[in-house]
């Protein structure tokens, strides 16, 4: 787990300063890691920060959020981050940070956010970490223009970011 020596966090606490400057609430797992490095750079830029956590896990949530919503399961805790996004910023993370940024693409890219929750969100995702993944499933789109398919409009959904500047750059620029 990052700490606040390494530059993933510094970045991470970054990023969530640029937000709450731009007047943007960061809501995010709550717990540790960059969870935490974003919701102290919007707290101390006297930001509003949101943690969703899980009564699954005894632990609560870190120091600098403001309004902790605490759920009863993890899926629960899934949906409750999604719904709460505006947009959605997939910095390096692990197995349940990949959950996240799953389940938020697979829903845009079947419209159920659309249906839900009024349609599709910024998705911008930390490059290079998550390049790996993203040119993964590039990959079903080069075997569709084999077989004369059209390029999955999936692909079109997720905007590789290289800094968090970047990434306040485009927020700032959305509708």
């Amino acid at each position: 787990m990052p700490d606040g020596g390494t530059e993933v966090y510094r970045q991470a606490q970054c990023l969530g300063r640029l937000l709450a400057e731009a007047g943007l609430i960061v809501c995010n797992g709550g717990y540790g890691g960059l969870m935490e490095a974003s919701a102290r750079g919007a707290q101390e830029a006297q930001g509003h920060t949101v943690g969703v956590t899980c009564k699954v896990w005894p632990a609560h949530a870190n120091r600098w959020i403001t309004e902790e919503i605490r759920t009863a399961s993890f899926m629960e805790r899934l949906m409750t981050l999604i719904e709460r996004g505006d947009a959605y910023v997939v910095l390096p993370g692990g197995t349940g940070t990949l959950a996240e940024l799953a389940l938020v693409w697979e829903m845009m890219n079947k419209s159920s956010l659309a249906r839900s929750m009024g349609g599709p969100r910024p998705l911008l995702v930390m490059a290079p970490y998550w390049q790996p993944v993203i040119g993964c499933l590039e990959q079903e789109g080069q075997m569709a223009s084999i077989s004369k398919k059209m390029k999955p409009p999936a692909m079109d959904m997720v905007t590789l970011i290289r800094s968090v500047d970047e990434a306040v750059v485009r927020l700032r620029s959305e509708p």
